[in-house]
């Protein structure tokens, strides 16, 4: 049912013809708009005024209420006003003691979500003494190569009591069975752990480019972490279907969206095949997107993408389970749009990304440092962006409503017009073969790079303003800013530990656990996670089970596409 009858709409429109041709005019006749015609950040051409004419492709149910199907206004009927989003401000940096500090700083400062950070030779599946980690041991990231580092990794942290994020995809499976004998070895009820791993492996195909396997073994690894969750982690998200990386390497917002809903069709299906019914495991899926610099657009994309969620999963996959519909997501403010030059001001941006998030409904949420622009951020930085987070839900009262944009006429119809085209990529997806085929051909990858190509070139010409870049740019600016340092004493400290492991471990046993592995896998019908977590329970090292795989199941090169 559209908002209004058929009389009112007319005599609405005709009154907007009328202020347009009487107001609009005489006043554009003194002083022109700045341009002739304005966009969001995702190239959407945006009127002058909306109106609740707007709103007559907007059926009254589409819009709904908090916690009701199609779940636009929010997954809760509740929100905020219960509790606010968990604050996940996230770390990872040396080996796991240097990590666990930060971790114990951050608690300390009001956290209530722990998200961790890797560092690329962990994200690729290298232990430390690899000839590949060499110079980036824990540079970016935490190392983790054994349990014994991941138990070093939360010393002191009860993990039934707080959330815990792995910001992890080619080796996810790995993380998550340390995770698992971890906390077995400690006693706890897997079913009070919460969190998730990010393991969202077809957005690195498109995007990120961190990848090890071909793309089938790939997908059917996280089949096998959603289906294990499902069965033995209650409270646990298997995955974070990710649009943060796809922006971050330069997409629309738009194609965080659509694309990002792509990848969650492959892998519902992919389950679906194993004869667990959709009910079983969607109430436990969730995403992670990001927060970008188009105030309004960022709230109408995460309330479209709570709505298309919701049809997919009703329409297409048949869940009859209200929390199958439920779109839940974490939200990080935008590293991309972070400046060197007046870095200062980078608090300025990342608190008004923040708003737009909240006010979009995320679930939890990271605020960037100042200054991650030059390094990881320090504790200062940290703590400033935790206080941001503070602040909007303690002192502006914005968390004291649920979806108070609700109703917006442009929110509305934006929130409407993203539907329909996040609808429509989702039906060329599918018409030219699928996600997977498209990805093979560079399609998703072309999509992004040519946007990303479109935004350097407006940043450069000044069409897309950057404040500090290329408006009000400082010519002399003077830098004097503590950066977090890399301790050059990382990687002994951590290949010492992993070569103990080594020595002290049951060697024989290792081997005769890796070859299981290799049998396991070759059987599309078992799952990877019950032989992995006893690897690592019995001191396999990541790259012992990456490396075993890669013999049966080869590695992943890319096509490039110009």
């Amino acid at each position: 049912m559209s908002p209004l009858d058929p009389a009112t709409l007319d005599k609405l429109q005709r009154e907007v013809r009328d202020w347009e041709a009487r107001e609009v005019a005489a006043f554009l006749a003194r002083q022109p708009e700045r341009r002739e015609q304005f966009f969001t950040t995702g190239d959407i051409a945006v009127k002058r005024v909306y109106t609740a004419a707007d709103l007559a492709d907007t059926p009254l149910e589409d819009i709904g209420l908090p916690g009701r199907y199609p779940f636009t206004r929010g997954p809760y009927p509740t929100m905020y006003r219960g509790r606010t989003w968990t604050m996940r401000q996230i770390a990872g940096f040396g080996t796991g003691e240097d990590t666990n500090k930060r971790f114990k700083f951050l608690i300390a400062q009001g956290q209530t979500g722990i998200s961790t950070d890797f560092d690329m030779p962990t994200l690729m599946g290298y232990d430390s003494d690899h000839p590949m980690s060499d110079g980036e041991v824990g540079r970016e990231g935490v190392a983790i190569d054994t349990l014994a580092d991941m138990e070093a990794l939360f010393d002191g942290i009860d993990l039934e009591k707080i959330s815990v994020s792995m910001t992890i995809n080619p080796t996810a499976w790995i993380l998550l069975a340390m995770y698992v004998a971890l906390a077995q070895k400690r006693g706890y009820d897997l079913n009070k752990l919460s969190g998730t791993v990010q393991a969202d492996i077809l957005k690195e195909y498109m995007a990120q480019k961190e990848y090890i396997y071909p793309i089938a073994p790939s997908v059917r690894i996280v089949r096998d972490i959603i289906t294990y969750s499902a069965r033995n982690l209650k409270r646990y998200n298997p995955i974070n279907l990710s649009g943060y990386h796809i922006s971050e390497a330069g997409s629309s917002p738009l194609h965080e969206a659509a694309f990002t809903l792509a990848n969650l069709i492959v892998y519902v299906e992919e389950v679906l095949k194993t004869g667990m019914q959709v009910d079983e495991f969607a109430p436990r899926l969730a995403f992670f997107f990001v927060s970008q610099g188009d105030f309004f657009e960022e709230i109408a994309k995460f309330r479209a993408l709570r709505r298309c969620y919701a049809k997919i999963m009703k329409e297409r996959f048949g869940a009859k389970d209200p929390d199958s519909m439920r779109l839940r997501f974490h939200c990080q403010t935008a590293a991309a749009t972070l400046t060197k030059p007046q870095y200062q001001i980078n608090i300025v941006r990342t608190t008004l990304q923040a708003l737009s998030a909240v006010l979009g409904g995320a679930q939890s949420l990271h605020t960037n440092g100042y200054d991650e622009a030059f390094a990881i951020p320090t504790e200062e930085a940290m703590k400033i962006a935790l206080r941001t987070q503070q602040i909007i839900a303690e002192e502006s009262n914005v968390a004291n409503v649920v979806d108070p944009l609700g109703g917006s006429y442009f929110v509305e119809a934006l929130t409407t017009e993203y539907e329909r085209r996040i609808f429509d990529i989702l039906k060329e997806i599918d018409e030219r073969g699928g996600t997977i085929r498209l990805i093979e051909q560079g399609w998703f990858q072309k999509h992004i790079a040519d946007f990303a190509y479109e935004t350097a070139l407006r940043k450069q010409s000044g069409d897309k303003a950057v404040i500090g870049v290329n408006r009000y740019v400082e010519q002399e600016e003077h830098v004097d800013i503590d950066i977090h340092p890399y301790d050059q004493t990382t990687a002994d400290r951590q290949i010492a530990r992993t070569q103990r492991v080594r020595r002290e471990r049951d060697n024989a046993k290792v081997q005769q656990l890796l070859a299981q592995l290799v049998e396991v896998a070759k059987d599309e019908r078992r799952n990877i996670m019950p032989i992995t977590i006893e690897l690592v329970k019995n001191g396999a090292t990541m790259g012992d089970i990456v490396e075993k795989l890669k013999g049966l199941w080869g590695t992943y090169r890319e096509t490039p596409v110009y």
